[in-house]
């Protein structure tokens, strides 16, 4: 089966924007339920204070009267005089107390008399604890809507830095896709704008390396010909027998090989031009492995696609002789409109290796094998359907044996 890229198994997880409108949000929540509970504790010490001074003066007012005899609000021994206030009346100093937990709040003062009796004083606290209530209810509907605009702000600030860290990843996948001219342009000094910068570096640095790869490759495969030509002429002129065959048969591995490698670095040169023909599929698939044994094409529909003959001619035959070389014959391939499968009856592609297709792609001296070995088929296949502009996919089929499908375009443009 298929095996799934490992992209798709990347828990979801918030873009760059989300996390920081959520974390501003957070801040900004923080800072307005600190300033709320600090100006509620504030408030109410104020408050209280206050009310504690006027109600001690009330109370100096009151012990004057009932001295000289006159009336007041003050009460002497009131029976609803809350316990601990008796109990902390010393005598001649004044005492204010905040009785809660009834219907109201309530405030009392009193002093003891020099006779030992008690002079007291009450009046509600519910006003203030009123105002307080309104103050809450103020300081919250202020800090709600400081924290949603502030949020809103930290959600534009947020989106604008998610898009510029977006346009930085895709770039950098664009580079990893094989496009070195893609680059980000940085917009201020910011660590994303570094983060940019940095993108255009290793584009560069990449772009150089990699230039610097080809041109070596190419000059060693253009190096090579003229001694494996030399070689291949000195072959002719030993004398027949069984060790003429054996250097016969490197000598012609190792010119296919040269081959191959100026074959791929023409394709990382993109140098290569593409000659387009109608051709059809079928006739193209029967010409490519026409010298190549237990191999049986089957044609369920044919088609005229415009292409380069050559080019899909040698991706079959690449395809088709990686099959016979590490799968089982035999070789079946069946040829559907544009899509041309090539299926084999061997152990399949390893589990590394079909990650490494569907991923980055197959990697230059590694085949399909399970055992092992170099090669470039698969490579040369995939840079020339690239180059054609067709779609190239492999996968281990479900009853056993390893499947590559070449999706070519149809003529008139649709892509099958």
């Amino acid at each position: 089966m298929r095996r799934p890229a490992f992209k798709n198994l990347r828990p979801p997880t918030l873009n760059v924007g989300a996390k920081v409108a959520l974390a501003v949000a957070a801040a900004a929540l923080c800072v307005a339920g600190a300033i709320g509970v600090l100006v509620h504790r504030t408030t109410a010490a104020e408050q209280l204070a206050t009310a504690r001074s006027g109600l001690d003066q009330q109370l100096l007012s009151a012990a004057k009267d009932h001295a000289d005899g006159r009336p007041s609000d003050a009460r002497v021994d009131p029976p609803d005089l809350p316990g601990p206030l008796a109990r902390a009346v010393p005598d001649g100093l004044r005492v204010t107390y905040l009785q809660e937990g009834g219907k109201e709040p309530v405030l009392w003062a009193a002093t003891r008399l020099f006779d030992g009796t008690v002079l007291a004083i009450r009046r509600s606290y519910g006003p203030e604890e009123e105002s307080l209530a309104a103050l809450d209810r103020t300081l919250a509907a202020t800090g709600a809507a400081v924290t949603v605009l502030v949020s809103l702000a930290g959600l534009v600030l947020g989106v604008r830095m998610g898009r510029r860290a977006t346009v930085a990843a895709r770039t950098a996948e664009r580079i990893a896709d094989g496009d070195l001219d893609a680059r980000v342009r940085p917009h201020g000094h910011d660590e994303i704008a570094r983060l940019a910068a940095s993108v255009n570096t290793m584009a560069d640095v990449l772009g150089a390396r990699l230039e610097a790869e080809r041109r070596v490759t190419a000059d060693i495969a253009h190096e090579l010909r003229t001694p494996v030509a030399g070689m291949a002429t000195a072959v002719g002129l030993l004398p027949p027998g069984r060790a003429s065959e054996l250097v016969a048969g490197s000598v012609q591995k190792l010119r296919g090989l040269v081959e191959d490698v100026l074959e791929v670095a023409r394709l990382d040169s993109q140098a290569a031009a593409v000659e387009t023909e109608e051709r059809e599929v079928s006739a193209m698939t029967r010409r490519a492995v026409a010298g190549l044994d237990d191999v049986r094409v089957t044609v369920v529909t044919d088609a005229v696609v415009a292409t380069d003959p050559r080019r899909v001619e040698r991706i079959l035959a690449n395809l088709a002789a990686n099959a016979l070389r590490h799968g089982a014959p035999p070789v079946e391939i069946e040829v559907d409109g544009p899509v041309v499968r090539v299926r084999d009856h061997g152990p399949g592609f390893p589990p590394d290796l079909l990650a490494v297709l569907h991923t980055s792609g197959p990697q230059r001296f590694r085949t399909g094998s399970s055992t092992g070995g170099t090669g470039l088929g698969l490579t040369i296949a995939t840079g020339q359907a690239r180059l054609l502009g067709a779609r190239l996919t492999f996968r281990n089929r479900p009853e056993g044996g390893a499947e590559a499908t070449l999706r070519l375009i149809e003529d008139g443009g649709a892509d099958a």
